[in-house]
């Protein structure tokens, strides 16, 4: 029975996302280079519409035109290596799909290189793990409407749900997918570093148990932050070490590594002058904290004086919710106005508020905020900022000041908490209108010649100051 989509790679993510699709109803052809991989996958999908090709070219013919063909493998080089020995098979009008996380430049190249064959490229983020994969990922595919068209109805079946409808929805034009999942990451890095902050200041300046952190991450996910990471995180703290019966998190070196997403969504806001210093830091915090040997040498030369200070440990609680909530929102209040930008810079035409639906199931950052955040660009789909917007005006102002409490604490204390100081201080700049720069352009008109703008007439102006 011919196949209805073909799958190269059968890793984690493609071979879980091979056994979504054959639950579905679809029949569908894995191949991988590895003979383990084919092998695996064929004593696992055993009674399910799932063949498994040998050579790529027997995965190309054993699929139904136009083929769908998505690849799973590692991004970068290895990309278009399965690209060069595909495409001289394919045809006018057959799809190929990048789902691994390719830099969103590497797939606009890839677009430019296969639209003169008729092949249509979608380059597609994929979020929600292993465990989305195989149950219902949340999908960002881009790249051109036409080739869309061919793959929808296949992957709304395999996609998350929510009230709303299935995650996935065409994010735009070119290597709009994958600037989305990129932009994705970076507010995963956000709050995923605003959640370790948190931990640690419960932990070190409120003295809390573990199996009190764990019972406060636990009743959050009840609130207002009820999200996958906090209740990942809920999750990991239940966890014990099998070997010493201890928390297994106090047993894991506090190294965090990265894959360069996080990095990219840094980079790729400073080319387009938007600022997002909590996604920026998170960044940072990853690298000084693979930086262990030094801390500790550093921390030998600048040994802490003991904090006294007595912590009430339910108002600390409370800080820390209010000021998680605030650090979330600032973090998707970044990451959507990148995303914003880069839609107008590079013709992406996305629609922020089909893309917050889209994130409310199956991936990484979905989390009940997404509601309001969704209703936000509803009301207003040219918004540049949450923060302007009335839905959470109130919100800011209600929240802003534990923030500012819980901020003056951990510094009193030692604790090092960059990425809700830097989600405090963007808010005040962000909201402050007259901010001191007027000094900064006075100084580089001083000595560069640079020119400024004044208040109170138009035009550029140059000073002898001397």
């Amino acid at each position: 029975m011919p196949a209805e989509f073909g799958m190269i790679g059968l890793g984690t993510m493609g071979h879980n996302l091979v056994l979504n699709m054959a639950d579905k109803g679809f029949t569908v052809c894995g191949y991988d280079r590895n003979p383990d991989q084919q092998k695996r996958l064929a004593e696992e999908s055993a009674g399910k519409p799932v063949q498994v090709a040998r050579t790529m070219q027997e995965l190309v013919d054993s699929l139904t035109i136009p083929r769908r063909i998505m690849l799973l493998v590692p991004a970068g080089k290895i990309v278009d290596a399965v690209i060069d020995e595909v495409s001289p098979l394919l045809q006018p009008g057959d799809i190929l799909i990048d789902g691994g996380n390719s830099h969103f430049t590497d797939t606009d190249k890839r677009i430019e290189r296969l639209t003169p064959t008729g092949i249509h490229f979608t380059g597609m983020g994929v979020s929600g793990g292993e465990d989305g994969a195989r149950s219902g990922p949340s999908m960002m595919p881009g790249g051109s409407a036409a080739g869309y068209a061919e793959l929808k109805n296949i992957l709304e079946k395999i996609a998350a749900k929510t009230e709303d409808g299935p995650c996935v929805t065409f994010t735009g034009n070119g290597s709009a997918g994958h600037y989305t999942k990129m932009v994705h990451n970076g507010i995963e890095y956000a709050m995923m570093q605003l959640i370790s902050e948190v931990y640690g200041i419960l932990k070190n300046s409120g003295g809390l148990t573990h199996s009190a952190l764990q019972a406060i991450f636990t009743g959050w996910n009840k609130t207002e932050l009820q999200s996958f990471l906090v209740e990942t995180t809920a999750a990991v703290l239940a966890k014990k070490d099998e070997e010493t019966s201890h928390p297994l998190v106090e047993m894991i070196l506090d190294k965090a590594k990265q894959k360069g997403t996080g990095m990219w969504t840094s980079q790729s806001a400073m080319d387009l002058n938007v600022p997002l210093p909590t996604i920026d830091v998170a960044v940072s915090m990853r690298y000084l904290s693979a930086m262990k040997e030094e801390r500790i040498c550093a921390g030998e030369k600048y040994p802490l004086s003991k904090n006294n200070t007595t912590v009430n440990q339910q108002e600390l609680i409370a800080h820390c919710k209010n000021a998680l909530h605030f650090g979330f929102l600032i973090s998707y209040a970044q990451g959507l106005q990148l995303l914003s930008a880069a839609s107008a810079a590079y013709k992406y035409e996305i629609n922020i508020a089909e893309i917050i639906r889209i994130w409310k199931g199956g991936c990484i950052i979905r989390s009940v905020l997404l509601n309001d955040l969704q209703k936000a660009y509803q009301q207003d789909a040219a918004l540049t900022n949450i923060i302007q917007s009335p839905v959470f005006q109130p919100v800011f102002k209600q929240l802003q000041n534990d923030v500012a409490s819980l901020t003056i604490l951990a510094i009193t204390a030692h604790q090092p908490v960059a990425a809700l100081s830097a989600s405090l201080q963007y808010f005040i700049a962000y909201s402050t209108a007259r901010l001191p720069a007027n000094l900064v352009q006075a100084q580089r008109d001083y000595f560069g010649a640079h020119t400024y703008e004044r208040i109170d007439k138009p035009g550029s102006f140059h000073t002898d100051w001397n």
